[in-house]
């Protein structure tokens, strides 16, 4: 029996047995789970909001401490410029967003009776099979209801709204002290853990920090350049309303792989609107600046990669988005990522243990 325990595979199957096995038994109290999960989401999401902005603020802080400026005051000063920042970025683009709002709302009527008109070219193409009419027919129906779904989701769900303002507001004052105590709580962190293993979750954690700093930093970039790009397209050829479709590249661009098409999807669609050539403008833009980011924007700014497969992307994209939706997406790579460090050190860990 002891020769069984020192192979390394019989105990990898055992573990795996019994990981299968807890699995199991989490899925019976599934309902407890999920109402636990519900309770600290509510709790914990201005923390990890926080998290994020504090690992993304940090190096910045630390740079400062070291010229010998406090670190409070570090923090208020990037505070006061990244407010001073977005109080002239909203002063000069709002007027812009509302001018464009005011204009797609005037001329939303028009739009809807052009693409009604599509649709009824589509219906009287003698051409097109009946089965390939009754599906563009079923797919704008559900297109539709799940549209009007959405807005009254979305009115009925006030409180929701409320909340994440409540959230929006106390975000800075947590990532405030955050920042103001990260090397604190590091050093906090370090001494609950055993003085054996303190030199391993060190090294773990400089990994962690290599493969996620250069990457999250660096993509919040690269999305910015990319939308300042998209905007510069569409106002060259004209597209309606250029500063709202080039925010939606912006923010979905964040996501890999897929959040190019989902970033351009309401541009072609508002291209339809107004003509074919203007769709084949907007897709050679959209592929222009993907090609850009890909190829020179990307490797300038963000440097080192993840090391990851482009099937593991795609895969953790999938159980991402299965999981938290949009949220889900953007965290998935960063979140496999450190998976896959975490999973490096233990296996490194448990070939070197003795087996004695």
């Amino acid at each position: 029996m002891e020769s069984l325990w020192k192979n390394k595979w019989f105990v990898m199957l055992v573990y795996t047995l019994l990981g299968l096995l807890t699995l199991y038994m989490l899925l019976q109290i599934k309902p407890i789970l999920l109402a636990v999960f519900r309770f600290l989401e509510a709790i914990l999401t201005p923390f990890f909001i926080a998290v994020i902005i504090s690992y993304i603020l940090n190096p910045i802080v630390n740079i400062l401490n070291h010229r010998k400026v406090p670190r409070t005051i570090a923090v208020l000063l990037i505070y006061s410029v990244f407010i001073s920042s977005l109080v002239v970025i909203v002063m000069n683009m709002t007027p812009m967003f509302i001018s464009q709002f005011a204009e797609l709302n005037e001329h939303m009527p028009e739009m809807a009776m052009h693409a009604q008109s599509i649709v009824d070219g589509f219906n009287q193409n003698q051409l097109l099979p009946d089965s390939v009419r009754s599906g563009i027919n079923n797919s704008l129906a559900r297109l539709e209801n799940s549209v009007s779904l959405a807005v009254s989701n979305y009115v009925s769900q006030i409180g929701n709204t409320i909340n994440m303002l409540f959230i929006a507001f106390i975000v800075p004052f947590v990532a405030f002290y955050m920042l103001k105590d990260f090397q604190l709580m590091e050093k906090t962190a370090l001494a609950v853990v055993p003085r054996a293993h303190r030199q391993k979750i060190v090294k773990l954690l400089i990994d962690i920090d290599t493969a996620l700093g250069n990457y999250i930093r660096g993509q919040l970039l690269v999305c910015v350049i990319v939308g300042v790009l998209a905007y510069l397209g569409y106002w060259l050829i004209g597209m309606p309303y250029p500063l709202l479709l080039a925010s939606v590249v912006t923010i979905f661009n964040i996501i890999p792989y897929l959040g190019p098409f989902f970033g351009a999807a309401p541009a072609i669609i508002m291209a339809s609107t107004v003509s074919l050539k203007m769709v084949l403008f907007v897709a050679m833009i959209n592929l222009a600046v993907q090609i850009l980011e890909g190829n020179v924007i990307s490797p300038q700014v963000v440097g080192r990669t993840l090391h990851m497969h482009p099937l593991v992307i795609i895969f953790a994209l999938l159980v991402g988005g299965e999981v938290a939706g949009i949220v889900g997406l953007i965290l998935a790579v960063p979140f496999f990522a450190v998976m896959k460090v975490i999973i490096q050190h233990v296996f490194l860990y448990y070939v070197r243990r003795p087996t004695t």
